[in-house]
């Protein structure tokens, strides 16, 4: 319940970002109130490295616009990723959301049968 709540949070100050008091409650309001689904056990170890990986995306986010900025990117292209077995629905969207976050590239499909449909910008075409 303390991870839902910390993502939740999470997500609303990437979205609001805004640090101010009354958005701090806000959030934690919403983060409340929102329905919670089918509790899903999930390891702390995995929302450790989910986490990490969303610290690395926050920069790693800004290296890539600067990038498009500087050096034209004018081909695309689509790929299949296998989701991580076992993974629960929580963070099944973590990994959607950090996907999306950075600018290269956005997920436009979750298949059921574990894969993620992912639309990338590319620097040189792809043989």
């Amino acid at each position: 319940m303390i991870f839902s709540l910390i993502l939740r949070l999470t997500i609303w100050f990437l979205l609001t970002s805004d640090l101010s008091i009354l958005n701090i409650i806000i959030g934690i309001a919403i983060a409340v109130l929102l329905p919670r689904s089918q509790v899903e056990k999930e390891s702390i170890k995995e929302w450790i490295k989910v986490l990490g990986k969303l610290l690395i995306a926050i920069p790693q986010a800004y290296y890539e616009a600067i990038e498009i900025m500087i050096f034209p990117h004018p081909y695309e292209g689509l790929t299949l990723e296998r989701v991580k077995p076992k993974r629960s629905r929580n963070l099944i969207f973590l990994d959607i959301f950090l996907i999306t976050f950075t600018p290269k590239t956005i997920v436009l499909k979750y298949y059921k049968q574990g894969l993620f449909q992912i639309h990338r910008i590319l620097r040189k075409k792809n043989s």
